[in-house]
């Protein structure tokens, strides 16, 4: 198979849909993989480094397009990336269809094989491909909010740890899976004031187990959340729906009765944010203010830690590249049902219920719609 490596194009994206080692694998499978030039620079990466591991190097995204069988991208496709896909082509990367119509429609006119990381499951029926980014966002996210909190950024000039005599910041996180539990634990590494607010005990049960009381774990009411919210000097929004657009938990009552110069962090802003007041930002322009309430709602957090990211990102993905690549999509897909949960749209077909639903679109059985594939 030919498995092609576009440059990513989204505001400051370095990372890149496979480094030279996961290059190296796959060649050694009898596969052949093309490169746009400089797609990992931005991670330190030069074509040299790509050649070594047995790629090829094309001028141009239009070539990789035109000549893949496959796309391996981070990011999801942006609208000249998109009005490239061919029928058939298979697109492997993030998609978070949810909250983007024009994305779903432009998929599903193009007839293409798209299969997102973020829906993917395992036999625990976790997300194996998104786990890496929110470990990562979930840790950038305090980075993010201790920053947001400066007073140079218009916070209330708080250190999250605070210092003897002074009180730390109260951070609220809202969702103990993967994004909230590393936030929790960078909070509690800088020694902030930290609660959890998570409606599933077993979650709550195992977070207690972990900080031993230096996290608070709370059931997470309406009563709770409003509590703790207009408490909070940050809050980390870590709502996820896999598939699905995010709950909108905190409103816009909430922002306006936080502290003046609070933070918010949304994590979940791929998916449409869980707050009311959320929209999403670059990292050349990060933050923006509502109510006197900082909020940080960076659309794609990992990719300013780009290097790390691409290289845990690239752990998760192989495997499923490589399956890809040797059975062919169609086997692939069906011999894993986890793998198929990942199958979004197919050659016009909205194979995911959650974005079937969100837009009023038909939805289809993902192994009805393979079998209907001549």
């Amino acid at each position: 198979m030919i498995i092609g490596i576009p440059k990513e194009i989204k505001n400051h994206e370095y990372r890149v849909g496979m480094v030279p080692d996961s290059v190296r694998e796959v060649t050694s499978n009898g596969h052949q993989v093309i490169v746009e030039t400089q797609a990992g620079s931005g991670i330190g990466f030069s074509d040299d480094d790509y050649i070594a591991a047995g790629a090829s190097i094309l001028p141009t995204a239009t070539e990789i397009f035109a000549q893949a069988e496959m796309i391996v991208k981070v990011k999801e496709p942006q609208a000249i990336e998109r009005a490239m896909l061919r029928e058939g082509q298979i697109l492997f990367t993030y998609l978070h269809l949810a909250p983007d119509f024009p994305q779903t429609e432009e998929l599903i006119n193009s007839k293409a094989v798209c299969i997102a990381y973020e829906t993917v499951t395992d036999h625990l029926n976790q997300l194996p491909l998104l786990a890496p980014m929110s470990e990562v966002a979930g840790r950038m996210s305090i980075q993010a909010g201790a920053q947001a909190l400066e007073k140079s950024n218009a916070g209330r000039g708080l250190l999250l740890g605070g210092v003897p005599g002074v009180e730390p910041a109260k951070v609220v996180v809202i969702g103990g899976g993967v994004v909230g539990s590393n936030a929790a634990r960078m909070a509690v590494g800088m020694r902030a004031d930290v609660t959890i607010l998570d409606r599933n005990m077993h979650t709550l049960r195992a977070l207690d187990e972990e900080f031993q009381g230096r996290a608070k774990v709370v059931y997470s009411t309406e009563e709770a959340l409003n509590r703790h919210v207009l408490d909070a000097d940050l809050v980390i929004g870590a709502v996820l729906i896999p598939g699905a657009a995010a709950p909108k938990l905190v409103t816009k009552r909430h922002i306006k009765s936080m502290k003046p110069g609070a933070a918010v962090v949304d994590v979940a802003i791929d998916q449409g944010g869980c707050f009311e007041t959320s929209h999403a930002t670059t990292h050349a322009d990060p933050i923006y203010l509502v109510d006197d309430v900082v909020h940080y709602c960076v659309a794609n957090m990992p990719g300013a830690v780009a290097r790390t990211s691409t290289y845990a990102l690239n752990n998760a993905t192989l495997p499923y590249i490589l399956r890809l690549a040797n059975k062919g999509y169609k086997d692939a897909l069906t011999e894993d049902q986890g793998f198929l949960n990942g199958l979004n749209v197919i050659h016009g077909m909205v194979t995911c219920k959650e974005v079937a639903e969100n837009f009023d679109l038909e939805y289809v059985d993902p192994a009805e719609a393979i079998a209907k594939v001549h």
